[in-house]
């Protein structure tokens, strides 16, 4: 047991975690089976057409994470051989918001049959909060999509938010808080009567409180995971929906407090998206489980939200995240100059501090690494660390402690950021002190220059001692890369054309098979340049990327 680890983690944590945990492991009596209360009557139905991939694909048969299984007995719920998240999904009835779900209408409600009859309250992945909360959302959607709930089901949706309302996740906080609220506000909105208002009161109160806490100043989601950012934009027009649905419920006020928060949080989504339409990948994130930009972008407007104008050239400093996007002429840039995450809350963080995404003619050129699998295996290890960045290592450490599935230790502090722009040249420069718990305690500074013309990044690492500095730039599934010569590296850019990446100041470098996670549950193989510098510190050195 590594005690100074454990030391750097725990230590930042609220005294609700540490209390919320010990309660949440007490055992709890088996949730009531009362008679559901009555339904609430709706003035119109869900507003928001359904967009979700199906995963159902025969009554038996689901596809989650690029993982194709059957549920062909009961044990198959909770079947230990599985992966947690895969069996999470499996409970969170995702394909009654999904495309064409009307025609699976018959395997919908066979499923939630099988579901109250082969998940005996209180027991299994099925009951545990997270799953219970998105559950909730789901059958409630499906049902004010016109779907009428057997009375089995509504007794089950019921007994299903008396349990949600004893466990709520006060030892995780974040994200996890925030679905229990959003799922009491949804069934305690369906139902009415006293029961119903307690949730509905109880769902109110954590979403204000959350909201207030997770939404920044400059309109990011705290845990700084643009795709947790794009589930949490979804969720507010979930609710705005849902105020349609029951005018006058949640309260003007409320409600204008959402419609403000989703404007913010939709400009922040569309600064940290590329041209292709997609999420820059930093902290956790991965194409396909979120709502794209453009489908959120759509909702609002639905809603009646004004549509939003894409980001300009130049410089955007998303100052509270610690994002910054530089664009000129054909290049564009996302950079990460802030911290990991809340530090209470690093679980969905990533070593990768000064990292950055690449684009030339709409043509995404240098990525992280992405997210794959949660858990906690070595392939989650290797994804959260800083290696997996377009950055750099010292001593092939990371430069935040991430450990485990969703842990983190001692962790990179970003100071010195400063940003400016002269017509069309455009500097972003920042250092973090995350390998100063190193000998010599070295700290990396980084500097990009971004003009027309092309892109620098200056490195320089200061402190003393003997140390090995290591510097990748992750190229895109795609694009093929060809060596000239120990510092000239061609890049073939499909659809864009050919850049050249050198190398100054004397590094030597190389050209390996690296991996890339676009979605979960699977990896490819795709091209790492690597830069390596053994030697006495100060160093600094140059990567320069242009067209040729």
């Amino acid at each position: 047991m590594n005690l100074a680890r454990y030391y750097h983690t725990l230590r930042h944590l609220r005294p609700v975690q540490f209390y919320g945990r010990v309660a949440h492991r007490l055992p709890r009596t088996t949730p009531l089976s009362n008679v559901a209360p009555p339904a609430r009557a709706s003035q119109t139905r869900f507003p928001l057409a359904p967009q979700r991939t199906p995963s159902m694909l025969s009554p038996e048969r689901f596809l989650f994470l690029n993982a194709a299984r059957d549920l062909s007995a009961a044990a198959d719920w909770n079947d230990p051989d599985t992966e947690k998240l895969w069996l999470y999904n499996l409970h969170y009835f995702d394909d009654l918001c999904a495309l064409g779900r009307d025609e699976r209408c018959d395997w919908h409600e066979a499923l939630m049959r099988r579901w109250i009859d082969e998940n005996p309250p209180g027991l299994g992945n099925g009951w545990e909060p997270y799953p219970v909360s998105l559950r909730i959302v789901n059958w409630v959607k499906w049902a004010l999509a016109g779907h009428a709930l057997a009375g089995s089901a509504s007794s089950s949706l019921a007994q299903q938010a008396r349990h949600l309302e004893r466990r709520l996740e006060h030892h995780l906080l974040g994200n996890h808080l925030w679905k229990n609220g959003k799922a009491l506000v949804f069934v305690g909105a369906y139902f009415e009567g006293a029961e119903a208002a307690a949730w509905l009161h109880k769902g109110f109160e954590i979403i204000d409180a959350q909201l207030q806490e997770q939404l920044l100043d400059d309109g990011g989601h705290f845990e700084l995971s643009p795709m947790y950012h794009a589930i949490f934009v979804e969720d507010l027009l979930d609710l705005l929906a849902l105020d349609r649905c029951w005018p006058g419920l949640a309260g003007r006020a409320r409600v204008e407090r959402w419609r403000s928060a989703v404007v913010r949080m939709l400009a922040w989504l569309r600064a940290m998206s590329h041209p292709d339409g997609e999420i820059a990948f930093f902290n956790d994130a991965a194409s396909g489980i979120a709502p794209r930009p453009a489908v959120l972008d759509d909702w609002a407007t639905r809603l009646g939200l004004d549509a939003l104008p894409s980001p300009v050239a130049g410089l955007i400093v998303l100052e509270d995240s610690g994002y910054a996007r530089l664009q000129a002429g054909d290049f564009l840039i996302i950079a990460d100059v802030g911290r990991i995450g809340p530090d209470y809350l690093p679980g969905h963080a990533h070593a990768d501090t000064l990292a950055f995404e690449f684009c030339w003619r709409g043509q995404r050129v240098l990525t992280n690494s992405g997210t794959s699998r949660y858990g906690t295996s070595h392939q989650r290890l290797i994804e959260r660390g800083t290696a997996a960045h377009n950055t750099v290592t010292i001593d092939n450490e990371d430069s935040s402690e991430v450990w485990s599935g969703f842990r983190v230790a001692r962790r990179a502090r970003p100071q010195g950021r400063q940003a400016s722009q002269d017509g069309e040249r455009l500097t972003l420069e920042c250092a973090h002190d995350g390998y100063a718990r190193l000998k010599g305690r070295p700290l990396h500074r980084r500097r990009w220059e971004l003009d027309a013309l092309g892109l620098a990044i200056a490195d320089s690492i200061t402190g003393s001692g003997d140390h090995r500095v290591t510097g990748r730039m992750h190229v895109h599934p795609g694009i093929k890369v060809e060596r000239r010569n120990e510092r000239e590296f061609v890049l073939d850019v499909p659809d864009a054309g050919r850049l050249m990446l050198e190398l100054q100041d004397s590094v030597q470098g190389r050209v390996f098979a690296g991996m890339h996670a676009w979605e979960f549950g699977r990896v490819v193989s795709r091209p790492v340049i690597e830069w390596i510098r053994e030697g006495a510190l100060p160093f600094a050195t140059t990567v320069s990327i242009k067209p040729c």
